[in-house]
C-alpha cells in the first residue's frame, strides 16, 4: 500500500512538473510566433482522456505499406508498420471545426523535408491578411516535415508552435510535434494507407 502511494505521488509530481515545463515552453514560444500561429485561443482545451493504444484490425483489411489512423476525436495518430513490428501513438492537432475536417480513406502520395507553404484559396478568403507564400524555416506552419495526402491541400505535418498539439487548431491538416513527424516521416512511405475517423 505504501509503495503504491509513493509511486502515485512520484507520478503526480512528474506530471505536474511536465505540465509546468510545457506551459512555460508554450509561453516562451508565443513571444516569437508568427501572426498565423497567434490565433490559437488559450481557452481551447486539450483532449487526452481517450489517448490509448488501438488494434489496427477494426480499421484496415491489411497493413499493406503500413497504416496510419488519425482519430480526430481523441486527437491521436496511430501508425502500424507492414510487418507489425512497429506501433506508434502520437498526440496531434486536428481541424478547428467540423466543416474543415475531412474523414475517410486516403494515402501518402508525397513526402517533403523542409516543406514550403501556401494558404489555400479558402484560407485566403477567411484570412486575407495572411502571406501568400512562406518558405521552409521556423515561421513555416508545416514545421520540418510534411506527408502529402491524395486529397488536395491535406497533409500530416509538423509544427513549430507546440501549443497546437492536442487541440482543435488547424485549417484541415493533422499536426504533430516536429520530433514526432520526423520519426513518422522515416517510418512511412509513399503508398502508406491513411484513415481519418
Amino acid at each position: 500500500m505504501k509503495k503504491t502511494l509513493t509511486s502515485n505521488m512520484s507520478r503526480r509530481g512528474f506530471l505536474a512538473g511536465t505540465a509546468a515545463m510545457a506551459g512555460s515552453a508554450a509561453f516562451a514560444q508565443a513571444e516569437d510566433s508568427t501572426e498565423i500561429e497567434r490565433e490559437i485561443s488559450q481557452t481551447i482545451r486539450r483532449n487526452v482522456s481517450s489517448f490509448r493504444a488501438l488494434d489496427w484490425r477494426p480499421y484496415f483489411d491489411d497493413l499493406r505499406n503500413g497504416a496510419v489512423l488519425v482519430d480526430t476525436q481523441s486527437r491521436a495518430l496511430h501508425f502500424w508498420s507492414q510487418d507489425e513490428s512497429v506501433y506508434k501513438l502520437y498526440p496531434t492537432s486536428v481541424p478547428l471545426t467540423e466543416d474543415l475536417t475531412r474523414l475517410g480513406r486516403t494515402e501518402i502520395v508525397r513526402k517533403v523535408v523542409g516543406p514550403d507553404w501556401r494558404p489555400t484559396p479558402s484560407m485566403i478568403e477567411r484570412n486575407p491578411e495572411w502571406p501568400r507564400y512562406v518558405p521552409p524555416g521556423p515561421n513555416n506552419p508545416l514545421g520540418t516535415h510534411a506527408l502529402y495526402l491524395s486529397w488536395q491541400y491535406y497533409r500530416i505535418h509538423g509544427t513549430h508552435d507546440t501549443r497546437k498539439i492536442g487541440r482543435r487548431s488547424s485549417n484541415g491538416c493533422i499536426g504533430l510535434y516536429n520530433e514526432q513527424i520526423a520519426e513518422l516521416f522515416d517510418l512511412t512511405k509513399v503508398g502508406t494507407q491513411v484513415l481519418l475517423i
